[in-house]
């Protein structure tokens, strides 16, 4: 079966909430071929998360419009990774990340699914109580305007209108895989790339797909817990941080003052395209 239709089969649960997911959590999951790893799969969890944004149990409030172009920092346990997001490309998803990302979500989440040659997965947030509260925060779809190329960072999905806080990075071009499935790029890697080559990929596949990595079930379950028992190697996002577009500029210089004094301000520098 090829992956980008494993993905979607499985990735159908995650838009269900967590108690039914554990009831069923391979319902319609068919193992991937070797050569061919499933499709990034759609899912929310993890154990309790001191000193969590508040904010991130009421993902009706956190609706804030993304700037047109903005960069993230992750800090991670290999390395910095820095993301550039274009809102043009998919403006839903694009506000959705940027939510994410300035309320702390992304604190202490793992790469826990790392296919070699395809993709690596995460979006598990340390806590099931925040987990419970993205459970149906499904956001709309956006159209497919840029390719599943090398480096570009994608939401994944369990069909349409399911991305809640699921991301993968794509390791190489799977344009010919994904993009027929709607899988739609928010932004590309633009520092770092070698670091998330290096992310810890030994476990293997999920075991919700027929591999002998961790269970998005029991992650959803046991949280972090379990993953630093079962799976103490993954690599995990420290931090993650907007780090642009800059402030804004600064008031500008009062007409009475010498233009040449107005000259040594220095310009706000404009988000890199």
């Amino acid at each position: 079966m090829k992956r980008s239709f494993a993905l979607l089969i499985l990735c159908f649960v995650v838009c269900v909430a967590p108690c039914v997911l554990s009831a069923r959590p391979q319902a319609a999951a068919t193992p991937a071929p070797a050569a061919k790893p499933a499709a990034p799969v759609h899912h929310t969890a993890t154990p309790a998360h001191t000193g969590a944004d508040p904010a991130l149990l009421h993902p009706a409030t956190l609706k804030a419009k993304a700037p047109d172009v903005y960069e993230v920092k992750f800090v991670t346990t290999k390395g910095d990774i820095v993301i550039q997001v274009t809102r043009a490309w998919a403006p839903n998803g694009a506000d959705r990340f940027y939510n994410l990302v300035k309320h702390g979500f992304f604190t202490n989440v793992s790469f826990y699914r790392f296919v070699k040659d395809f993709i690596v997965q995460f979006g598990l947030n340390p806590d099931p109580k925040i987990t419970a509260a993205w459970s149906a925060a499904n956001i709309k779809d956006d159209p497919l305007k840029q390719s599943n190329k090398l480096g570009t960072l994608t939401f994944a999905m369990g069909g349409p209108d399911t991305r809640q806080t699921q991301l993968f990075i794509n390791l190489a071009d799977n344009s010919g895989s994904l993009d027929g499935s709607g899988f739609s790029p928010i932004g590309q890697v633009t520092s770092g790339m070698d670091i998330v080559q290096q992310l810890y990929s030994g476990y293997g596949e999920i075991s919700d797909l027929g591999g002998s990595g961790p269970s998005q079930t029991r992650i959803m379950q046991g949280g972090k817990a379990y993953l630093d028992k079962n799976f103490p190697k993954l690599d995990s996002i420290k931090m993650a941080t907007i780090i642009s577009p800059a402030p804004a500029a600064a008031p500008a210089t009062p007409a009475h003052k010498p233009a040449a004094a107005a000259a040594k301000k220095p310009a706000a520098a404009a988000p890199q395209q």
